[in-house]
């Protein structure tokens, strides 16, 4: 593993997340809505995140702004991130696949809305803001520099702290006494197999 192989990896990440979100994001559009709380707040926090998950490190790559932070390549941190941009991909595909159409990039609930509690879902409540920070953590490891490897969580975590709390309550108040049920027995980004 070198650099330049780490670089190329993150790269073909990104390219493979946009081949799993383009006909989701696509079909999305097409969905009826029947409640939502977008806000100004809520595109910023999107916008972050992209700026710390794709700009920012694509930027240092295509034209070495940051190369002032670079620190030195460790072949074995290319390759757990390697593992983890994988895990990522495979997690962010799977999350998609089984929301299907209640899945949306905005904070929504369509006309026809069920809460997924199956799959994934047994065990975490919110399994694409995992698979989020999956990926911030393969750029991380992928991408030797202070600024362009640790922008991601820093996006990561702007969107996930301000938002997650913000979705919960939005299906609280779609589904109740079920999302309640279904909060006990999960963990929101992480597994919890000690409950029953």
């Amino acid at each position: 593993m070198t650099a330049n192989i780490a670089a190329i990896i993150w790269v073909a990440g990104i390219v493979i997340w946009f081949i799993i979100r383009w006909p989701h994001q696509k079909r999305a559009r097409k969905m009826k809505v029947a409640s939502h709380r977008r806000s100004n707040a809520e595109r910023a926090v999107l916008l972050a995140a992209s700026v710390g998950l794709v700009v920012v490190p694509a930027a240092h790559l295509t034209t070495g702004i940051f190369n002032f932070a670079n620190y030195p390549f460790i072949p074995a941190l290319g390759w757990a991130g390697a593992i983890v941009m994988a895990g990522f991909l495979w997690l962010f595909r799977e999350s998609h696949r089984q929301l299907g159409k209640n899945w949306s990039i905005t904070l929504e609930i369509r006309e026809t809305h069920k809460l997924v509690t199956d799959g994934l879902y047994q065990y975490v409540r919110h399994p694409m803001y995992s698979a989020f920070w999956l990926w911030a953590i393969a750029q991380a490891l992928l991408l030797p520099n202070w600024i362009a490897g640790l922008a991601g969580l820093v996006g990561v975590g702007l969107l996930y702290f301000s938002r997650v709390a913000k979705e919960e309550k939005m299906m609280r108040e779609n589904f109740g006494a079920e999302y309640e049920a279904f909060c006990a027995r999960t963990g929101r980004v992480f597994p919890v197999f000690w409950r029953s």
